[in-house]
């Protein structure tokens, strides 16, 4: 079973090390960050650093021409990647002896929000969530589908990882984040992150929904929520919050939504790329679900890209409607963590690499060799010698 892990440009370029130790540990492949979203990270053997603060979104290599004159266009990275971070990390993994794969985040962009509020997603209150662009936007459709065919093809690269190729809700971690004293559960995570944008509410109307109507009826069934009561979960919550009727028209907008978006950035993705390249969506198999991991359905996105990576950070069961529902040559990638102070089970990757083979899996992700401690890197090594 193929092994990939995940890797920043920071965790390589300035650390000689960094290439041998990380082909030391018996993965083929790595899956390296050329366009990712803000973050904090730790860098626990670098020669130079030890935290990186990632400011913004950006590219994590040059962009290129295409980007002239749009208002929407890709950030460039400060000092945490300067240049071609990327391309340079790239190389030196490449001479270990490993297969590179770009790591592409998308739909996924605070800097963005910021500067132009009106691409975000709007609550039925009226709440902008600046990290997630709304897909529905013509524009920010277009730009999503030119940054995934630049960044996923970058010069060496045999494949890519298309995250957040979907819509982004509520559940997202902020600077200093706030927002667990009420738990909303699964319907009412849904309801929160149904977008009233123009588009939004253009798309509603084009389902038979009149959208003013519709953020009304939201918040009221969100209102017992907020009062504690008990969230039903599940699409059957939704439809008990929402109606059945009026429940499935927000969800034919917004999967219809998703899925064009998901086809046209593939085959952009394929347009640009040499014969051969893998494209790969990290997927969740339930069409409502929000985030990094889009909701699909497994069936329609496993005739679109060559597989999916998915999320087993709960337990490797999301991997069965793709195992199910996909053709004998697709990539199922179950996504292990294996940093045990983010609640990563490095120990136990033995055990939970066959039970995933056993749900499906073709290939393990492994987030993230960058982050991990010496002693979780250890256990991979075992686990992976192993196999």
């Amino acid at each position: 079973m193929k092994a990939s892990t995940f890797v920043y440009p920071w965790d390589v370029n300035g650390d000689p090390a960094a290439p041998a130790r990380i082909a030391s540990l018996g993965v083929e492949q790595v899956t390296l960050a050329a366009a990712y979203h803000s973050t904090r990270a730790l860098t626990p053997r670098h020669p130079r650093h030890r935290i990186v603060t990632a400011e913004h979104a950006a590219v994590l290599y040059p962009a290129d021409a295409r980007w002239e004159g749009r208002e929407l266009r890709p950030y460039p990275a400060g000092d945490w990647a300067p240049g071609d971070a990327y391309g340079r990390a790239a190389e030196a993994l490449a001479a270990a002896g490993l297969e590179v794969h770009s790591w592409v985040v998308l739909a996924h962009n605070s800097r963005l929000g910021a500067d132009r509020p009106d691409t975000s997603v709007v609550n039925a209150y009226g709440d902008r969530y600046p990290w997630a662009p709304c897909i529905a936007q013509p524009a920010t459709r277009a730009y999503l589908v030119d940054l995934a065919a630049e960044a996923a093809v970058r010069p060496g690269a045999r494949g890519t990882e298309l995250e957040s190729l979907g819509w982004y809700g509520l559940q997202h971690l902020h600077a200093h984040d706030k927002t667990g004293g009420v738990g909303l559960g699964d319907a009412g995570q849904y309801l929160m992150a149904l977008c009233f944008c123009p588009a939004c509410r253009t798309g509603y109307g084009e389902q038979g929904l009149d959208a003013d109507a519709l953020a009304a009826a939201v918040r009221e069934a969100l209102e017992p929520l907020w009062r504690g009561a008990p969230d039903d979960g599940g699409w059957a919550g939704v439809e008990k919050l929402l109606g059945e009727e009026t429940a499935a028209a927000t969800r034919a907008w917004r999967d219809g939504t998703a899925r064009t978006l998901q086809e046209s950035a593939v085959a952009a993705v394929r347009a640009a790329a040499p014969e051969g390249f893998q494209v790969l969506l990290h997927a969740d198999p339930v069409t409502h679900h929000v985030g990094a991991n889009a909701g699909v359905d497994p069936g329609h996105v496993l005739s679109v890209a060559d597989g999916v990576v998915v999320p087993c950070a709960g337990g490797p069961g999301l991997l069965t409607p793709f195992a199910v529902r996909g053709r004998a040559d697709a990539v199922i990638a179950a996504n292990l963590g294996i940093v045990s102070g983010m609640g990563g089970s490095p120990g136990t990757l033995t055990e939970d690499t066959a039970r995933a083979r056993e749900l499906g899996a073709t290939e393990i992700r492994l987030y993230h060799a960058g982050l991990a401690s010496d002693a979780d890197l250890t256990a991979v090594q075992e686990a992976l010698a192993a196999r």
